[in-house]
């Protein structure tokens, strides 16, 4: 009998998280010392599934043709996230018991009470948190302080001394892959779409971790900038998914069980891109072993958007902890490369070409080089192109902002500039449609859905029913005894699977074959190779299935 995943739910993650731990998936950094909220290690068994997963994960999107891992720093200058924003917006709200001064997000303490708290505005949470008092998680009294807001990034020090700049540890992969557009865009021969993909870590200073691997200070994410120009016509193909009906909770529908393209097609998607990648993360978590049951679609309500995002959906899985959200598939706009642009001054665009080339009559200012060159010196550049900028009817002298700095420009340092132009194409900031993927809490529901407990003839014993891609563990290598050369045949036959590209296999000669067949299935071990008295006398095996139990012999050299 297998014990189903729901029944006596808060028992069943216990022993879900006493196994993960002494098998070596997931555990408790620095436990020794008395470990640290929000940081985990990945063990032996843990370190491997994990590394399997972000392959797969790179494989899955490198597999459209135009996209392409990079690799960017985790320690990020303070001057980049204050360009994108996270300096002055990265933050979650927080209040403290009066009585014990545990700390709690306000959102998370206000879950029962609403049923979007992360939605609402520090008025609206201060109003709530009053008005309900939930109980501290700690203590159990109700009395909290006011809700103030923290900043969620690590800050650091590049380089010693005087000589050091604020910096960051990076809360998130995008932003090095926003300031590496011009490379990419000569890579892929200046050709829109295409995109950039990363795995990586991030670190945010959570106000208060919990549920395990859900709420990490650091952890494993992976994303995808995908840039397009949003003028083109749009041709995906949408007819590999026409039989799956997906389970979406729309902003203005409710819940629907709905195909990608009728959702596409009656706007419930507000972009093409977005569904394409929407059903291609679906496709993900399913081949990684999620249970396509428990995979849901949720879009963000119009003031839980970034102001900047036209359509955001997240991919919600359904395990231990219930519904979790662990992808984000946003639709960006232009936003960050704009940001980025106005910061630095540096042209981070795209260009596209007319089908005919148009007329136009050009009417306004550029700089009289022999005087403005000497004046502006280093700076010419600039107040020529802000100058070209202003409108046929500026009046002189004006000021113009260059880099936070005011300059004045006076009529003796301009010219008129008239004449007519045939232009073939032009620059524009391309968007950006960003899946991203929370590693760790994937994985998490990986292990949570594997797991089953069953219950035979008086005994329990768990079984991991990994998806073969992701196993830690590919074989389990026998000896039946290790005597009379069962041990040198199973050394051998061992050597030989882990001599192949990509295969993990153990050696494992402890205890009964039945305790050793046990703790293979308990960590998802898909087949193992037994090495007994007949294999001495015609070289084969006997190779056992995860699932089934069914056993068969094969000849060494056919494995």
């Amino acid at each position: 009998m297998v014990r189903p995943m729901e029944s006596d739910s808060g028992a069943r993650l216990e022993r879900l998280s006493g196994m993960l731990k002494r098998r070596g998936f997931i555990l408790p950094a620095f436990e020794i010392h008395g470990g640290s909220k929000g940081l985990y290690d990945f063990g032996p068994n843990g370190g491997r599934l994990r590394n399997r997963v972000n392959q797969l994960w790179l494989e899955h999107w490198t597999s459209m043709g135009n996209v392409t891992e990079i690799s960017c720093p985790t320690i990020t200058p303070y001057e980049v996230l204050e360009a994108s924003g996270h300096v002055g917006e990265f933050s979650d709200y927080m209040t403290s018991c009066i009585s014990c001064d545990e700390v709690s997000r306000a959102d998370t303490l206000l879950e029962e009470f609403h049923p979007n708290p992360d939605s609402l505005s520090k008025l609206e949470l201060q109003s709530l948190l009053e008005k309900s008092a939930p109980q501290c998680p700690a203590c159990g009294t109700n009395k909290w302080s006011t809700i103030i807001s923290q900043n969620l990034m690590f800050s650091t020090r590049i380089g010693a001394g005087n000589s050091g700049r604020e910096g960051f540890l990076r809360p998130e992969t995008a932003q090095g892959m926003f300031t590496s557009f011009p490379a990419l865009y000569r890579h892929f021969r200046e050709k829109l779409p295409f995109g950039a993909v990363q795995i990586g870590k991030g670190y945010r200073n959570e106000i208060s971790p919990r549920q395990g691997m859900i709420r990490l200070r650091e952890f494993n994410m992976a994303e995808m900038e995908y840039f397009i120009d949003p003028e083109a016509p749009l041709n995906h193909d949408y007819t590999q998914w026409s039989g799956l009906q997906m389970v979406m909770l729309s902003e203005d529908k409710g819940e629907l069980s709905i195909t990608i393209a009728e959702a596409v097609d009656s706007g419930i998607i507000r972009h093409g891109t977005v569904g394409l990648f929407m059903a291609k993360t679906y496709d993900f978590l399913v081949n990684v072993g999620i249970d396509k049951s428990r995979i849901r679609f949720r879009q963000h309500e119009t003031n839980e958007m970034a102001h900047y995002a036209t359509d955001c959906w997240d991919a919600e899985i359904h395990g231990s902890y219930g519904w979790v959200e662990c992808v984000g598939i946003a639709h960006r706009g232009c936003y960050d490369l704009q940001s980025h642009e106005n910061y630095t001054g540096k042209t981070l665009r795209a260009r596209r070409e007319f089908p005919e080339p148009k007329e136009v009559i050009i009417d306004g200012w550029t700089i009289e080089g022999s005087v403005a060159g000497p004046a502006f010196r280093s700076q010419a550049g600039q107040v020529k192109d802000a100058v070209e900028k202003l409108p046929s009817d500026t009046q002189f002298p004006c000021e113009i902002i260059l880099d936070k700095e005011v300059v004045v420009v006076d009529s003796s340092h301009v010219k008129r500039l008239q004449r007519t132009d045939l232009i073939t194409g032009e620059w524009f900031i391309p968007h950006v449609v960003e899946p991203a993927f929370g590693i760790d809490r994937i994985i998490w529901h990986i292990l949570d859905h594997a797991y089953q407990e069953i219950e035979k003839q008086d005994e329990s014993y768990t079984v991991m029913r990994l998806n073969p891609d992701v196993v830690p563990v590919d074989y389990a290598v026998f000896p039946l005894f290790e005597k009379n050369g069962m041990q040198e045949i199973a050394q051998k036959v061992s050597n030989i699977l882990n001599s192949k590209r990509g295969v993990v296999a153990i050696y494992d000669s402890s205890g009964s074959i039945g305790r050793r067949y046990a703790r293979a299935d308990e960590i998802g071990i898909p087949i193992c190779v037994t090495i007994d008295h007949q294999s001495l006398d015609d070289d084969s095996v006997t190779l056992r299935q995860r699932d089934t139990g069914e056993q068969k012999r094969v000849q060494i050299l056919d494995l």
